[in-house]
């Protein structure tokens, strides 16, 4: 992730796990910045990411896709397609982080194919080269959420072409011994957060993480512990507006019968 949020703020991205075309549309007419077609858990794959991606205006800078594994073959397929940054998840090794660069970076940077399947996609300055506007357009996020990830965070952060860190919080949570949830305010979890700030900080590398709390997220910012946020998930964010308005039809009926 290298630009900031129209305005200058702090993007603010969701996960989609389910394949929809109509929900980025919904997410960004609501205010949010960007998205990560999440193709590690939900029922999203390959060819319907694509699709998404798609449809997803070209000059979107954090149309994002997390994959399932450090395989080039389906990260090929999606940055095609129009993803601007690849979440490999779990990196825990230097070798892992160089594996993620090699498949998202042209040459000389990485090992990435040329594949011209959209026109145009990296419009850069006149008489640069495509391979050269490519690699500053897609961004290259190692996933941390893991205590391995975390103690070797000083190795995975240096690996020269890496854009950004992903903190997972809630599996990072798992691997101190910890319920898995996120939104830590203190204990290890908080700790790493403040550690991966300052490695990413020092090498010139961005930092998100998943938050499933407004407040929260905005604590983070304004602390300046991360450049951007994932807010929320499709599924839990439909839970939760399904739950309120069967919640709010209830507290009518009740306050309706006593009247």
């Amino acid at each position: 992730m290298k630009r900031a949020a129209p305005g200058g703020g702090n993007p603010v991205l969701y996960h989609q796990s389910l394949p929809s075309f109509s929900m980025p549309e919904w997410a960004a007419a609501a205010g949010y910045d960007g998205v990560v077609l999440d193709l590690q858990h939900g029922e999203l794959g390959l060819e319907a990411a694509c699709g998404i991606l798609r449809s997803i205006p070209r000059d979107n800078a954090y149309a994002y896709a997390r994959v399932g594994s450090l395989d080039p073959a389906p990260i090929l397929r999606l940055l095609d397609s129009g993803a601007r940054g690849i979440v490999a998840p779990t990196v825990e090794s230097r070798s892992q982080a160089e594996a993620l660069v090699t498949a998202t970076k042209y040459p000389p940077v990485g090992n990435r194919s040329l594949g011209p399947s959209r026109p145009a996609l990296y419009p850069g300055d006149p008489g640069d080269p495509y391979t050269e506007a490519g690699n500053r357009a897609v961004s290259a996020i190692a996933q941390i959420e893991t205590k391995a990830g975390v103690d070797r965070a000083e190795e995975i952060v240096s690996t020269p072409g890496l854009d950004s860190v992903y903190i997972g919080p809630a599996d990072l949570a798992v691997s101190y011994g910890l319920p898995g949830r996120g939104d830590w305010e203190d204990g290890p979890v908080r700790e790493a957060i403040t550690h991966l700030r300052a490695v990413t900080a020092a090498h010139g590398v961005t930092l998100g993480i998943y938050s499933g709390q407004p407040a929260y997220a905005a604590g983070l910012f304004a602390d300046g512990l991360v450049d951007y946020v994932g807010l929320g998930i499709d599924l839990v964010l439909l839970n939760r507006a399904f739950g309120d308005t069967i919640a709010a039809l209830d507290s009518a009926r009740s306050t309706g019968s006593t009247s």
